[in-house]
């Protein structure tokens, strides 16, 4: 042994008896010393747990952290800020057996990696390695949770314990308990040596693999010395375990305690299949590849021909459904260009008929008092109700006292009954009113044409006067007396054309001055 390792080593003892390491990081839910606590569920076999993957369900419990699992490292146990110490908890014991574990020790001052044995009277059984030390291993035990810091021991590895994996192997019986690295024999208990057996670990164990921070600032300071100093935070460390063998000595369902002495001899065993059994032995689901090569060859051609059937059913619908969208399309868009060639023709015969397609115009015949019957054109506004365009100039005012106000122009409207041009001035016909029952406006004989009025667009243009409207009272009529006497010089029947006070042509009796307004 070199001369730095001794001096490693003697520095190491001198801590475990000066200082105070860490004994025991452990707890139980119930103690059989104390008290009667359900049973264990027992490991009764032989097993290698490969941590390239999850393992099998209800063998482990994760507790205060996460562990990754990589085809390559195996489970990575990292410590990326404080709190933090995952670890690996077995659901199952064993009562006397052997484990190997295949592991890689993290660095990091005060960062420890470990494997332990422990049962529910506090017997323990260890591997530690620290993270300030990258040469040695500890091994220790402790008996019934007893603290003796004088157990500890700390061994030499080939190669370093955190550049490569190691073997660390522990075999235990009833006599004695010894502890291997790479195969090689490193350390014997016998379990006389330990107490005369009372600190001798001898109840069922469960597996525990983890990592914490025994630099903890937390921690007290003799665990921060004993880990080798206060754990710095600002970067991860990661422990890696590849496979973990575990065989149990005995065999059985279950380990109870007969008594409160915590000796081997009050462990009763129960007969029958552990619960770990049913777990590693229960085939895994299997995923949807190894289902499908599980099938025979006439299912698989069955599922290829069905899926390409509904593949073609799809492409034809969809092909389908192309050709009408784009027959559709054709309509729509034939329709549309009918439509465009119509306002161009319209917009042609305006030009030629010499009149602006943007306003609409209409011809129209009213009575002037000082003039009789005139022509007048007028132009419909387009401005919208409201707008700040106001009325059409020069347009009908119905509130105008005067006589200077314009006159009211004569509409035309289709929905009315029959009726003919109004009679001329002077001429006989029948009682003035201004509001009639509709009548359909014909063309009068020498007259313009007439053009249907276009529909009010704002408050100020003039709309159709209903049947019941009131009589215009105040407009001048042909006579100074204006409409409000009846009229009685209708024409005489036996009157011949051309005589005085028979109708001109294209007068007849049911001729009127302007229509219901």
């Amino acid at each position: 042994m070199s001369q730095r390792s001794l001096l490693m080593l003697a520095l190491a003892l001198l801590s475990t008896i000066l200082m105070s390491p860490v004994a025991g990081q452990l707890y139980t839910d119930c103690t059989p010393l104390n008290e009667t606590c359900p049973p264990d569920p027992a490991f009764g076999t032989t097993h290698t747990f490969y941590f390239n993957a999850t393992p099998p369900i209800n063998t482990f419990n994760m507790t205060a952290g996460t562990v990754d699992y990589t085809a390559d490292k195996g489970a990575a146990f990292t410590i990326s800020k404080k709190g933090e110490s995952p670890t690996l908890i077995s659901n199952f014991y064993f009562f006397f057996g052997r484990t190997e574990v295949h592991l890689k020790a993290a660095p990091g001052t005060g960062i420890i990696s470990s494997i332990v044995w422990s049962s529910d009277v506090l017997d323990e059984v260890d591997w530690e390695f620290m993270g300030g030390n990258t040469t040695h291993a500890s091994t220790n035990y402790f008996g019934k949770g007893q603290p003796d810091f004088k157990n500890a021991g700390y061994h030499p590895v080939k190669g370093g314990v955190q550049d490569d994996y190691h073997n660390y192997t522990c075999v235990w019986t009833k006599e004695k308990l010894d502890w291997y690295i790479d195969a090689e024999h490193i350390r014997t208990l016998l379990a006389k040596d330990a107490n005369n057996t009372l600190n001798y670990p001898q109840t069922p164990m469960k597996l525990s693999l983890g990592i914490w921070a025994g630099g903890d600032p937390d921690q007290p300071k003799g665990t921060i010395e004993w880990a080798g100093g206060v754990t710095d935070y600002s970067k991860p460390y990661t422990m890696y375990v590849q496979s973990a063998h575990v065989e149990d000595y005995s065999t059985g369902k279950e380990y109870s305690y007969g008594d409160h002495s915590g000796t081997w001899q009050s462990i009763k065993i129960a007969s029958g299949n552990s619960t770990a059994v049913e777990s590693i032995n229960k085939e895994p689901e299997k995923s949807i590849s190894e289902k499908w090569n599980e099938l025979p060859a006439s299912t698989k051609s069955g599922v290829y021909a069905g899926a390409g059937g509904v593949g073609a059913l799809l492409f034809i619908a969809l092909i389908y459904y192309s050709i009408k969208q784009r027959r559709r399309g054709k309509q729509e868009a034939a329709l549309a260009a009918q439509r465009q060639e119509q306002e161009r023709m319209e917009l042609e015969r305006f030009k030629r008929e010499g009149r602006d397609p943007d306003a609409l115009a209409f011809d129209g015949m009213e009575y002037d008092a000082k003039g009789g019957m005139t022509t007048a054109t007028y132009a419909v506004s387009d401005s919208p109700p409201g707008s700040s365009a106001g009325p059409p100039e020069k347009g009908w005012d119905p509130t105008g006292s005067g006589v200077a106000a314009a006159a009211m122009p004569l509409l035309r409207d289709d929905a009315m009954s029959p009726r003919l041009a109004s009679p001329g001035p002077g001429s006989a016909g029948p009682m003035r009113n201004n509001s009639f029952a509709s009548q359909i406006r014909s063309q009068s004989p020498g007259m313009p044409p007439q053009f249907p009025p276009p529909a009010p667009t704002s408050p100020v243009n003039r709309s159709y006067s209903p049947s019941n409207a009131p009589m215009r009272m105040g407009s001048p009529g042909p006579q100074a007396g204006g409409y409000g006497v009846p009229r009685m010089n209708s024409p005489a029947l036996n009157r011949g054309p051309g005589s005085p006070g028979s109708p001109r042509p294209g007068y007849g009796p049911n001729m009127v001055y302007g229509g219901a307004r």
